[in-house]
């Protein structure tokens, strides 16, 4: 298995789009009382993703498997969390993986990706927001996040038992 994380440019974003609304849907609809059609349509859309992609402060990384896009990884390089200022703390927003690439070791592989990334910028912390309870949180603790705090979801269409949030952290040292 050949693992690749590229660095997305603005002819990425078909790909993006393509990635995100398709593991999307095989990952996420059952948070949706519209089967997640409002969000994926507003946020996951070529406008979107441009708007998104030129923020210097914004990385994408398509990963890719034997040649294959099997999913995507949004970093926010100086975002701050906690008591940790931009300059120390790294956001990762969005990390979303084709059905047929889960399960195959590619999360904590690219949580590594993640790590490396963070410390080249001498990032103290890594950061993320996860379902409260899902499986997301357990993976994340796994791998040594801890649960720094709580947030709730806004959006129109979501189930009210899916609005509960975790705000979670890890050093990078």
């Amino acid at each position: 298995m050949k693992l690749v994380y590229k660095v997305c440019s603005k002819e990425d974003i078909p790909q993006l789009v393509a990635i995100a609304t398709q593991s999307y849907q095989e990952h996420y609809t059952h948070l949706w009382t519209d089967g997640g059609k409002n969000y994926m349509k507003n946020s996951f859309n070529e406008e979107q993703f441009l708007k998104e992609i030129v923020q210097p402060n914004s990385i994408f990384f398509l990963v890719i498997i034997d040649n294959l896009p099997v999913g995507l990884v949004k970093l926010n390089i100086d975002k701050a969390v906690d008591d940790y200022s931009a300059n120390e703390a790294l956001e990762l927003e969005r990390i979303y993986f084709l059905k047929n690439a889960s399960g195959k070791g590619l999360g904590k592989e690219t949580l590594l990706m993640i790590t490396a990334f963070a410390k080249d910028r001498n990032k103290k912390i890594i950061w993320l927001k996860a379902m409260k309870g899902g499986n997301a949180e357990a993976f994340y603790q796994k791998q040594g996040f801890d649960v720094i705090g709580e947030t709730l979801l806004d959006y129109p269409f979501i189930r009210a038992e899916h609005t509960e949030m975790v705000i979670m952290s890890k050093k990078t040292a």
